[in-house]
């Protein structure tokens, strides 16, 4: 059974294990080579245990002792993580990691607003998530090829959102 669970600085190794390993497998082979280098460089145990230090919101999925994804979020508002395994891919829990990410910020800070920077393969999964594109695909100021996509939250009539 897929539970998930708010993450914490022990998790650290195993978050960037499962992030190297799907961004070597779907997003190095679409990026300049020095940029997908640097991008597994910066996706390591210290640097997810900085960015839970920093407050990102970590939201990870278990089959038991097994993590199978990860959605990171920043100042309740930018998506910087949602990685799933690529044996797990399919069966929902990219969107199951989502709507827990979105909830927790809405509830925590009101947002409305959410926005990502989604690699080439990824923004079809962000599409089916409700997000779209601002802008065309661009290089980043750390040289990775992204395309900038928002989601807004529209609150249900009669009810907070």
């Amino acid at each position: 059974m897929l539970r998930i669970r708010s993450g914490r600085p022990g998790d650290a190794h195993a978050v960037a294990a499962l992030v190297r390993r799907v961004t070597r497998r779907w997003i190095v082979p679409d990026q300049p080579h020095e940029a997908g280098r640097a991008l597994l460089a910066r996706q390591g145990t210290a640097a997810q245990r900085l960015r839970m230090q920093e407050g990102h919101r970590f939201q990870l999925a278990w089959y038991g002792a097994t993590l199978v994804g990860v959605a990171t979020l920043r100042d309740d508002s930018h998506l910087t993580q949602l990685f799933v395994g690529t044996r797990y891919q399919g069966r929902g829990i990219a969107r199951q990691l989502w709507q827990r990410t979105m909830a927790d910020a809405v509830r925590r800070a009101g947002t409305r607003r959410f926005t990502l920077n989604a690699s080439r393969c990824a923004v079809p999964a962000y599409l089916r998530l409700g997000f779209v594109a601002t802008g065309p695909e661009r290089l980043s100021p750390n040289g990775v090829l992204t395309t900038p996509m928002a989601l807004e939250r529209v609150p249900v009539r009669g009810k907070r959102a």
